[in-house]
């Protein structure tokens, strides 16, 4: 009997390199700007040239302008590493998704979107939120730049074998609770260690009952949880969303594919490692309010006074309810949280209202498809009606580059997925939550119970 990871990852083994290691073939892998140009320059430097270019997919995302209407162009020191990035990508013959071509977008984003992403794939790439793309029953994990030029070189990572666990996610979340709701409230009770050394595999009633996206938002945080490796079983949700992609097989190879993928989830009676469970039907939506993603509480709780130097950063009383905190911006995007459902499901929530007046409030689509398909459905206009700024696509203010930053001790609402100290921005405090609650914020003007919406 074995789980889902260790089938994937025993089909993956090359060799064993000794001291634990093995060396693993690289079936996908992706590539943005900022440490895709990193690397693509240490090859240079070393004469070296990309083995297979034609399993890597390029896009633009990191250092990308959001600005609407920018086309990606912003600041001269992002500008040119665009170009860098743009330039070798082309002499190389990577399929690289321009600025403003369907494709391009958050790696995380248009991986799947692209149909790229496949169950039963070893996926890496040189951010830290690979861990994404095992929603769709792919074994994927951010690498380094150094291993990132050894996979150019080879198409082969050397990477040793983790440990396994299961989550079962019981019950039927509550309305109001969210994919992201799940994966923070589970960061809660373990802590941002509590999957060092593990590959996890998220299963139970909760995460069956998730969309792919909301799949995609659990996967995202695993490595908030401590785990370089997160993975959903792939099932009916799985196949019906890859078929037709642009990437995904076709006709007969789509039957051969689909048979394949249908034995790979874990074996009734695998054993993991380690096992955890998390009672979903009595949560409430959570959000964070320290430093660290581990420090959250249900929205209708009250402030920890576990740490000091986090209540002090974040200009917080301790015992204080969280709700009813005022807050400067909100941030609706990035990796976790960007794609079609998460920007209807804040809209649902400020359509026929108005943003705060002293509240800047931005919704940054996760892709150039993503931002058509809203723009179809209206949605940017609803945000634009309730004073939201609609953006173009990129990681934006989650990673805080080329202008979209947060302003030193404003507090934030963001629905991305680290709230470390400065990460938004220097001195900037961020909440995380989920889109929803999101967009309750900017409404209320302060941290707000989405369920009263």
């Amino acid at each position: 009997m074995k789980t889902m990871f260790d089938k994937i990852w025993d089909m993956h083994v090359v060799d064993d390199v000794g001291d634990g290691m093995q060396l693993m073939f690289v079936s996908r892998h992706v590539m943005h700007e900022l440490s895709g140009q990193r690397g693509q320059m240490e090859m240079a430097k070393r004469g070296l040239k990309m083995r297979n270019p034609e399993l890597t997919v390029g896009s633009f995302d990191h250092v990308v302008s959001t600005v609407p209407g920018s086309k990606g162009r912003g600041v001269a020191w992002a500008d040119k590493m665009i170009d860098y990035f743009r330039d070798e990508s082309k002499k190389a013959g990577i399929h690289l998704y321009d600025i403003g071509q369907d494709g391009q977008g958050i790696v995380h984003v248009v991986g799947p979107e692209l149909g790229f992403t496949l169950p039963g794939t070893l996926l890496v790439c040189g951010d830290s939120h690979t861990c994404t793309h095992g929603a769709l029953g792919a074994l994927a994990w951010g690498i380094g730049t150094t291993e990132l030029v050894h996979v150019l070189a080879t198409q082969t990572v050397v990477q040793q074998r983790p440990k396994t666990m299961r989550v079962d996610f019981r019950g039927t979340p509550p309305k109001g609770v969210s994919g992201k709701d799940l994966i923070l409230a589970l960061i809660g009770k373990l802590g941002t260690a509590g999957g060092v050394g593990y590959a996890v595999e998220y299963a139970g009633e909760a995460i069956r009952g998730l969309d792919m996206e909301g799949r995609m938002t659990v996967c995202n945080l695993s490595i908030e949880l401590g785990a370089k490796v997160g993975m959903v079983a792939p099932d009916g949700k799985t196949y019906a969303f890859l078929k037709g992609r642009r990437h995904a097989p076709k006709d007969a190879l789509w039957d051969q594919a689909l048979a394949h993928w249908k034995t790979l989830p874990s074996d009734a009676g695998a054993e993991f490692d380690a096992e955890h469970a998390l009672d979903c039907g009595s949560l409430a939506p959570q959000i964070t309010w320290g430093t660290s993603p581990e420090d959250v509480v249900g929205v209708d709780g009250t402030i920890p006074d576990n740490k000091p130097a986090a209540l002090e950063y974040m200009g917080l009383t301790a015992g204080k309810p969280i709700a009813g905190t005022k807050v400067d911006r909100v941030f609706i995007g990035s990796c976790t949280n960007s794609r079609l459902p998460d920007l209807r499901a804040a809209a649902a929530i400020v359509k026929g209202r108005k943003v705060a007046k002293h509240v800047k409030a931005w919704a940054v689509p996760g892709s150039w498809r993503i931002k058509q398909d809203a723009e179809k459905e209206g949605l940017h206009q609803v945000f634009l009606d309730a004073g939201f700024e609609w953006r173009e696509a990129g990681c934006s203010m989650c990673v805080a580059a080329n202008g979209d930053y947060v302003e030193p001790k404003a507090r934030c609402v963001s629905t991305s997925n680290r709230n470390f100290v400065g990460r938004q921005g220097p001195q900037a405090r961020t909440h995380l939550a989920s889109p929803a609650m999101a967009a309750a914020a900017a409404i209320a003007g302060e941290i707000a119970d989405v369920r009263e919406f």
